[in-house]
């Protein structure tokens, strides 16, 4: 009974612990700041001054504002994407209703375990909505995530590549097709849907803009600004692309060098986080008679259900602290 006592303490404290996550990370991580900054990088105001101080015709500059407008207007699109687009943007092949089906299904056979386990129908309800609308929102977060990083590692190479191709006298397509034919995934696929985008009658550029509805980071925003700009108003693609090349290495370079600055204070993030439990196990295993009063009395319940509670703002506090943007 104590065990069970325990592991149904357990399974609540991760269920609360990921319906937070879910609802309150945009807003604890720093992911709305960092939106905000990606705004101002692309701001209209910024770009229109550069191009049009290469060159003045008032034709270049209408083209160009009229580029950057629409661009803005599908930025703000991408912010709250639907189900169905997250489920894509995670490199997933099933359908939204598909992915309902299965977290109700996840939700009722938790709800069910819980429940013959002699937890009693409120924990089990607490758990069954937890793994129905938490588990799978998080797990869906987790794979864009590290979608967008592999896309991240390898972009700066499959710009390289067009470049190259560029030089050599290939057009923009065609560089683009090397990269579907030898190109890692997802570089592979995303490309690969460029290509049929633009063959089924949509210009280039406008196709190279909609990586970002597909890929919603700053380096596929710049890709589809600096090719949809030079399709529209002319210029060096070679030269652009090649020096979007280097600011996204110079970006990655800047990443890796936040992260191993922050490495200590994750590390040690992580070792505060998991000591209260690592000690009460120990605890457990070495006098179960001295512990088992936080979960045999009410006070030691409601103590227990405090430190829960504690523990979980302290750990976000600590991501807060040492989650960078740049």
């Amino acid at each position: 009974m104590a065990m069970q006592k325990l592991a149904l303490f357990f399974l609540a404290t991760v269920a609360t612990g990921g319906i937070a996550y879910v609802f309150l990370y945009p807003y604890l991580s720093g992911q709305r700041h960092a939106e905000q900054r990606m705004q101002s990088v692309a701001r209209s105001d910024r770009i229109s001054s550069k191009v049009v101080g290469r060159a003045n015709p008032k034709v270049r500059r209408d083209q160009i504002e009229e580029t950057l407008k629409d661009l803005e207007a599908r930025r703000k699109k991408v912010k709250n994407p639907p189900l169905n687009v997250r489920i894509s943007q995670a490199g997933l092949s099933f359908s939204k209703q598909q992915f309902m089906i299965g977290s109700g299904v996840l939700g009722a056979v938790v709800f069910v375990l819980v429940f013959l386990s002699g937890a009693g129908p409120l924990p089990a309800a607490a758990l069954g909505f937890a793994a129905s609308f938490g588990l799978p929102l998080w797990i869906l977060a987790y794979l864009r995530k590290r979608r967008y990083a592999k896309f991240l590692a390898n972009f700066p190479d499959a710009v390289d590549i067009i470049v190259r191709g560029i030089k050599a006298g290939l057009p923009l397509l065609d560089s683009m097709r090397v990269i579907v034919n030898d190109a890692p995934e997802p570089i592979k696929s995303e490309f690969r849907s460029i290509i049929d985008t633009q063959a089924i009658g949509i210009p280039l550029g406008e196709a190279c803009t909609k990586l970002y509805e597909r890929i919603p980071v700053a380096e596929a925003n710049f890709f589809g600004i600096v090719v949809s700009i030079q399709q529209k108003a002319g210029g060096n693609l070679a030269e652009a692309l090649g020096n979007l090349s280097r600011v996204l290495r110079d970006r990655k370079k800047m990443q890796a060098k936040i992260k191993a600055m922050s490495m200590e204070a994750k590390a040690s993030a992580g070792i505060i986080g998991s000591l209260p439990i690592v000690v009460m196990l120990v605890v457990w295993l070495t006098s179960p008679d001295y512990i088992e009063l936080l979960w045999s009395t009410p006070l030691g319940r409601t103590m227990l259900a405090g430190c829960a509670v504690w523990m979980a703002v302290g750990i976000m506090v600590m991501k807060k602290m040492i989650n960078f943007d740049f």
